[in-house]
């Protein structure tokens, strides 16, 4: 989007009622955008092509040309549009279609607050990732690809037809792939949860064994790295760090007697923590190398190189990927804030300080460090702020010398 620019949403409906009210409802909430109307898929490729549009918002069942096969051919021609469905037709067959081309599915009735809300949420994320191209790519994502290791785990399980769902969870919760793209589902109101849910075992459980293999049979929605796919980043490394990083955040929740909510998010904010650089790796290799080779050649941050070559930073991409796939907020305020939660007004104890001060900790234990003030005068500040102080002693002696790469109980 243009910041100088209004947001432009585009609604497409074939009943021209629906659509009318739809425009109104949205013009009193959502004053000074640009909504325009569409009573088909063909009439709304139309309009795209003529018309700079931030937001399509469709629906599913529709003549001639359905919701699933617009959005496929958005996602196709325009990728950099955000893509929602706003549907009361509840055939799984083409929701599972629009998984990988729709961002996030509302049902309808949808109150007008809520719509505005996600569509609120898109155009403020979007505002953080400043380079164009980067909006396009990551918009335009079908799915996150998985590990070598986790995806073989995966396809062992699924010929086995005796396979539980518990198994599974068990291998889908260690990747941040397969993590997001299950939590992107689950949490779409296609399955009227009436609460978020951020464990990828939870997720495995409401889909359900024969959901998750067709999602592995006739979708992309898993689909491992190719071995030259990332270029200089490891994602087996990065899948190692991720689990560390996520076993010692929950820890720490777990240290704070947190309820099994937060503990989940905590979780999931340390597998996801990485997301981005992953995207930038897979999308932009080149680019990233030239990061990397940033961080060996002068001993700046991998955050500080990709800041001087992108304009932006994996944080930043992760955040906006994550939240147009309508993960939970404190998930993605983790995963957006990780490297500045001094920035964040309202700084409590949550998922972004628990993965933080665990990141912190894992850091010292690299560096062998002894003395008892952190070494990253950020986490001092952090625990000032969330009244925590007195517990790092705890936290170091719970997570350094700790091998245990993965705590799931």
């Amino acid at each position: 989007m243009d910041p100088n620019n209004s947001p432009r949403i585009l609604l497409v409906d074939d009943d021209r009622m629906i659509l009318d009210g739809l425009r109104r409802s949205l013009r009193r909430c959502l004053r000074g955008w640009h909504i325009q109307c569409a009573e088909s898929g063909e009439q709304a490729l139309e309009v795209l092509e003529t018309e700079p549009i931030d937001i399509i918002v469709t629906d599913m069942r529709m003549p001639g040309m359905n919701g699933a096969q617009l959005l496929a051919e958005v996602a196709q021609r325009h990728p950099y549009v955000v893509r929602f469905v706003l549907s009361g037709y509840a055939d799984q067959d083409l929701i599972l279609q629009c998984t990988g081309t729709a961002h996030q599915y509302l049902a309808k009735p949808c109150e007008p607050e809520v719509l505005q809300r996600a569509l609120e949420r898109a155009i403020s994320l979007e505002a953080r990732v400043r380079s164009a191209r980067v909006q396009r790519f990551v918009a335009g994502l079908d799915y996150l690809p998985v590990v070598p290791a986790v995806y073989s785990q995966l396809i062992e399980a699924m010929r086995n037809p005796e396979v539980s769902v518990e198994e599974i969870g068990a291998i889908v919760s260690q990747d941040a792939g397969i993590t997001a793209n299950l939590l992107k589902l689950v949490n779409s109101a296609f399955f009227g949860l009436r609460r978020t849910v951020s464990d990828a075992a939870e997720a495995a459980a409401f889909l359900g064994v024969e959901r998750i293999k067709h999602l592995v049979a006739t979708l992309k929605v898993f689909e491992q790295f190719g071995d030259k796919e990332l270029g200089v980043l490891d994602a087996e490394q990065v899948w190692s760090q991720s689990l560390r990083l996520a076993g010692a955040a929950k820890r720490i929740a777990e240290l704070e007697r947190a309820h099994d909510e937060l503990l989940d998010q905590c979780f999931v904010s340390g597998i996801l923590a990485n997301v981005g650089s992953l995207v930038l790796a897979a999308n932009l290799p080149a680019e990233y190398a030239e990061a990397v080779a940033k961080v060996r050649g002068e001993g700046c941050s991998l955050f500080e190189a990709e800041e001087a070559v992108f304009g932006m930073n994996h944080a930043d991409v992760g955040g906006y990927l994550l939240g147009l796939w309508g993960l939970p907020d404190p998930v993605v305020e983790a995963i957006t804030w990780l490297h500045d939660p001094l920035s964040v007004a309202d700084l409590r104890f949550g998922p972004l300080a628990a993965v933080f001060a665990a990141q912190a900790i894992l850091e010292e234990e690299r560096m062998a460090w002894e003395a008892s003030e952190p070494a990253n005068p950020k986490l001092a500040t952090l625990l000032e702020r969330i009244e925590k102080t007195e517990r790092l002693e705890e936290w170091r002696t719970e997570i350094i010398g700790c091998h245990e790469e993965v705590r799931t109980e």
